[in-house]
């Protein structure tokens, strides 16, 4: 456990292992300390409430790669967590799409020190069991407060949709070629990775990290649970042998796994964030940024009971989670087509399905739109698929 100040007492505190002893009356607990949880206790610490955060090794450094369109950034980070940004991104399907909307690549070092602990009681433990009061400790302490936030993410098993990716690390000039003139490729689905149309697709994900590396990645968008390491690794390998990029074997690697779906079961009464949480989009992966712009929600909810999340922004995760789902049912060949029409969107309705977590106009319209302009086969599809997996009523279809 740190020495840290409880500002609910303005002491210092022991390192004793019994934390109900040591925190008796914090305003939240906060579980997870990765950059959801991190970010919810620094916010929440910044609003003048008293946090304990919870993680077995809060001090880790994290080695993903962590990216987002720059506008979904919140305002009160510094400048210098982003590591690069591209004033567009690409996207390739049958056609060649340019979004006309900045993506950012995060510093995340900068981010962890953006994100201060100061005045943030942390305990280094692990918990065992959480609930609406409280979190019991490996430790057999246990830590009570008016407000509990799980940000552990959400563990990968059968039966759970999830990402992976395979990627490497190069530099710029060898990353050229099969970049094949974007600055930053968000989703390119071309089939020179040595795939056909009845294998589960793939697409090559390219940014750059800063001025000397860029990640080429292949990416399973979601699957159940869809390739492994090995089989991307290998589809990553022809594709970009194919473009002309030779490897010698000595680059960095990223491994990405991650479930695409929150844990089943969640405690009542128990705040979530990060990949437990509507945070994550179950069409996309991304989180982070949502989870960022979710910290100060959460801080609102502890200082002034403020819901952490609206009724819109719950209709949009319905809704969201029913874009997941039509993915999950669509055959493999035809998922480049449908990136295909939602990229031909206009940008304001890309951003409102991709970022708007409570903008459930614009959020149903662009589901709309894309349904609207969908062929006959690719309607049948999604119409199957919400009749088979969702539970949600559909305003949207026509």
């Amino acid at each position: 456990m740190d020495h840290r100040r409880d500002r609910a007492r303005r002491r210092r505190t022991a390192g004793h292992r019994v934390a109900l002893t040591v925190f008796p009356s914090p305003d939240a607990v906060v579980i997870g300390a990765g950059p959801a949880g991190r970010a919810a206790a620094h916010r929440i610490a910044v609003a003048g409430a008293a946090v304990v955060l919870v993680d077995p090794r809060p001090d880790r450094r994290w080695t993903q790669t962590y990216a987002m369109w720059d506008d979904e950034l919140p305002g009160w980070l510094p400048a210098d967590v982003r590591a690069t940004t591209t004033a567009s991104a690409t996207v390739v399907g049958a056609r060649r799409h340019h979004v006309a909307r900045a993506y950012t690549v995060l510093d995340t070092e900068a981010v962890q020190r953006a994100l201060t602990l100061d005045d943030v009681s942390v305990v280094r433990d692990v918990a065992v069991a959480v609930d609406a009061h409280g979190v019991t400790l490996r430790s057999g302490g246990r830590v009570g407060a008016p407000v509990i936030v799980d940000a552990r993410g959400s563990a990968v098993g059968p039966g759970v949709p999830e990402q992976r990716a395979h990627g490497v690390i190069v530099r710029p000039e060898v990353a050229s070629a099969a970049l094949d003139g974007a600055d930053t490729l968000v989703m390119d689905w071309r089939r020179d990775n040595g795939t056909d149309p009845r294998d589960h697709p793939t697409f090559l994900y390219g940014v750059h990290l800063d001025d000397d590396r860029v990640l080429l990645e292949e990416t399973s968008l979601v699957g159940e649970p869809g390739p492994d390491q090995a089989d991307l690794a290998a589809r990553l390998q022809r594709r970009l042998r194919n473009r002309g990029v030779t490897l010698t074997g000595d680059e960095d690697v990223e491994r990405v796994r991650f479930a695409m779906a929150p844990p089943s079961g969640l405690p009542a009464g128990v705040e979530v964030t990060g990949a437990r949480s509507a945070a994550l989009h179950p069409a996309t992966g991304y989180s982070v940024a949502s989870s960022l712009r979710r910290a100060d929600a959460i801080a609102g909810h502890v200082v002034a009971g403020t819901p952490v999340t609206s009724r819109a922004g719950a209709a949009v995760a319905s809704l969201r989670r029913l874009g997941g789902q039509v993915l999950l049912g669509l055959p493999h060949e035809d998922l480049a087509d449908f990136f295909d029409r939602f990229f031909s969107l206009p940008v304001a309705a890309q951003r409102a399905y991709l970022s708007g977590d409570d903008d459930l106009p614009g959020t149903a319209r662009a589901m709309g739109e894309l349904f609207r302009g969908a062929g006959a086969r690719h309607r049948r599809a999604i119409v199957r698929t919400v009749g088979r997996r969702a539970r949600v009523s559909v305003p949207w279809l026509p």
